[in-house]
């Protein structure tokens, strides 16, 4: 089996060793051509190129849940389709959301020997067909994601980590907690009066959203090894989810904190929580720019996003 190896070198959470020695035991098994990413977007042009010229039966994405993203984008580029190259994962980020959603061990020397013992028999490796969640808009590029998107407030603490990371921060949960406070309180207005509606055919519009999180999957994030479940019905065989809320008191957040973190499966309620499941097409709009995210990856403000949940969009070695 030919396989493209995609190595974030500044993954979180793996040394050079340790990418040295995972590389060496999936060369043992596979027919391994290994790159190294030297820029922002180039785990996505090596997996476009894979995609487009069918180089490779399966793409390799060693690094944390940005750099999967990237390689699901680059193969998914000219849309979803059989021929396309699998996708396997070796996590090598700080929270590594993705992976673990799809039940591998978040340790990538552990995770490693899963997707071997996946692979062991080529002419049948042991894969699944997820659906995946697209979003787009605003005559700007389609974008894939994974597990999560956000429109507004988690995407506002997403870009402050990102800033941060760029400050020399290194990327801790304690610094996505202290960042998220901050912009808690830096919100003001945006908490009380959310600015954000939701809208789909066949649906009365929901305004007045002042947080916004669109999920693949779940557990929506973790704190540690903590999970966090914004919609806990979500999954990789159904549409997309929504959760959102009208008001962000400090009342209110403080009693939604503790619905996030319930591993019953009960899921975030109350008077001002707004919740969607297995959405197939849905919009949010905004009448003033808001911070947008797609799988922990800031990308800018937005007005308009649309949302549409693609099923079996693609093959995933577990």
């Amino acid at each position: 089996m030919r396989a493209l190896l995609v190595v974030n070198p500044k993954a979180t959470t793996t040394s050079g060793r340790t990418r040295d020695v995972l590389a060496h035991a999936l060369a043992n098994d596979l027919k391994l051509d290994v790159v190294a990413t030297g820029y922002r977007g180039h785990a996505r042009d090596l997996a476009r190129e894979a995609a487009r010229e069918q180089t490779h039966d399966v793409v390799v994405a060693l690094g944390g849940d940005g750099t999967v993203n990237e390689v699901v984008n680059g193969l998914l580029h000219d849309g979803p389709g059989e021929h396309l190259p699998a996708l396997a994962v070796v996590p090598g980020g700080s929270t590594n959301v993705f992976a673990r959603a799809l039940g591998l061990p978040n340790d990538p020397v552990e995770a490693t020997g899963v997707l071997l013992d996946a692979l062991s028999r080529p002419e049948s490796p042991r894969q699944r067909s997820i659906s995946l969640g697209r979003s787009g808009g605003q005559g700007l590029p389609d974008r894939w994601f994974t597990f999560t998107a956000g429109f507004g407030f988690d995407a506002g603490v997403v870009g402050r980590v990102e800033q941060a990371r760029r400050d020399g921060r290194r990327s801790t949960h304690a610094l996505y907690v202290g960042q998220a406070w901050r912009q808690f309180f830096e919100e003001g207005r945006n908490r009380r009066n959310g600015p954000i509606t939701f809208s789909s055919d066949g649906m009365d519009p929901v305004p007045g959203l002042a947080v916004s999180i669109v999920s693949n999957t779940s557990p929506w994030t973790y704190l540690g090894n903590r999970p966090v479940y914004a919609s806990p019905e979500a999954g990789f065989d159904t549409s997309l989810d929504l959760f959102g809320m009208t008001r962000m008191s400090l009342v209110q957040t403080l009693r939604t904190i503790p619905q996030l973190l319930d591993s019953t499966g009960a899921g975030p309620h109350g008077k001002h929580v707004v919740a969607y499941h297995d959405l197939a097409e849905f919009t949010l709009h905004s009448q003033e720019p808001l911070p947008f995210q797609v799988d922990g990856d800031h990308l800018g403000e937005r007005n308009t996003i649309s949302f549409t949940g693609v099923s079996r969009a693609l093959r995933v070695i577990v």
